[in-house]
């Protein structure tokens, strides 16, 4: 018999299953004929910094030519705003681009990454792309059990993941908590700090009284096995743009800039971001809006007996007495898209945003008419 092209395809690539995105608002509103409201991928509710829409419709006039394949303006941007050097920044297409091109350069078959059960659901799949395994660590009330992850470092791992806070259980661990970690790292090992959701930790670590993260701190003492990753696509509303950068070593950055795909953050993209960076005021709101819909969500659920954790980003996660996929095809009927966290096999957990109060209690009274639904005979 004949090989085709399809034969060539190695088993590690046939085995995977492909990111599984939260349902589109225009889908779910064909489905059910009815106005939605999204409240299933972390967005900013009250959209882009209108600075960064302006930046944007600007920049839409350039889009014939082609972008500064480095970003440099951004990227100077951020050194100043971090106190790095600009070698130690590089910007990608969103922090799933950053993965993609790290994996791509340290991962090979024979090799592993680490992370936790119950995290983002991209990490076993760039890992897995290369052939490399990907081990995941059981949890430890809901969070990452940091002790069993360095305990789980052997002579094949080159990477650990830590997602602080972590998607999607949305709980951290304080700066204490990971210096304890990273002493018990061998150097050879590049430890990410996915810290996607940073400007609502931050918030939330200052009403608590803890410090959230010192991570900038190891990246300017020039410790070579730590990379931070951050995001325009929470706080700063840009998530369909596609804009994230990492801050590290510097040799590092360079040869993660030879596995980049040329021209990856378009002209419009940095453009926003380098607007959505000085809207100190946006920030502000957003993150000031996701601290008291929290609170006032985290009450609700406490009022009908749905057991959540207390969060430290901008979603809640939550269980519920049937399967999730089937709770979220409900609560779309009642015009809320909300993610059913199945696909990160978790078969009763639901995971929603924090949205702006109208939102909210829109989300709490279509879970207040299926908690009772439920329980009624």
């Amino acid at each position: 018999m004949k090989k085709t092209v399809l034969d060539q395809i190695p088993e590690h690539i046939r085995a995977l299953v492909g990111y599984v995105p939260g349902k589109p608002m225009r889908q779910a509103q064909r489905e059910s004929g009815k106005t939605m409201i999204k409240m299933a991928s972390n967005e900013n509710p009250f959209g882009p910094s209108p600075l960064a829409v302006e930046a944007i419709r600007t920049a839409a006039a350039e889009v014939n030519l082609y972008p500064d394949n480095d970003a440099s303006e951004l990227r100077q941007a951020l050194a100043a705003r971090h106190q790095l050097a600009e070698e130690q920044i590089f910007i990608a297409d969103g922090s799933l681009g950053i993965l993609d091109v790290l994996a791509r350069t340290l991962l090979v078959p024979g090799t592993n990454c680490i992370s936790s059960e119950r995290s983002f659901i991209s990490y076993p799949l760039v890992t897995r792309t290369i052939g490399a395994q990907f081990i995941d660590v059981p949890m430890k009330q809901d969070t990452y059990d940091l002790d069993a992850i360095a305990a789980t470092i052997h002579e094949q791992t080159r990477v650990v993941i830590l997602a602080n806070p972590n998607n999607p259980t949305g709980t951290m661990f304080d700066a204490d908590a990971t210096e304890a970690f990273l002493s018990r790292v061998p150097e050879n090992v590049l430890v990410v700090l996915d810290e996607a959701y940073s400007d609502f930790a931050e918030y939330f670590a200052r009403q608590r009284g803890i410090t959230y993260s010192r991570s900038f701190e190891y990246v300017r003492a020039g410790r070579q096995n730590v990379l931070v990753l951050r995001t325009f696509s929470k706080a700063h509303g840009l998530a369909g743009i596609r804009l994230g950068y990492a801050c590290g070593d510097p040799e590092l950055l360079r040869i993660f800039a030879r596995v980049r795909n040329s021209f990856s953050i378009s002209v419009v993209a940095e453009a926003a971001g380098l607007a959505a960076i000085r809207d100190e005021n946006h920030i502000r709101k957003t993150v000031e809006n996701n601290a008291i819909g929290a609170k006032w969500l985290m009450e609700r659920f406490a009022e009908i007996g749905i057991h959540a954790v207390p969060t430290s980003a901008n979603f809640i996660y939550f269980t519920v007495d049937e399967d999730a996929g089937a709770f979220a095809h409900r609560m779309q009927a009642e015009g809320v898209i909300v993610r059913s966290l199945a696909p990160w096999g978790i078969p009763n957990a639901i995971r929603v945003s924090i949205g702006t109060p109208e939102q909210n209690e829109i989300f709490f009274r279509a879970l207040k008419k299926l908690t009772r639904q439920a329980v009624t005979p």
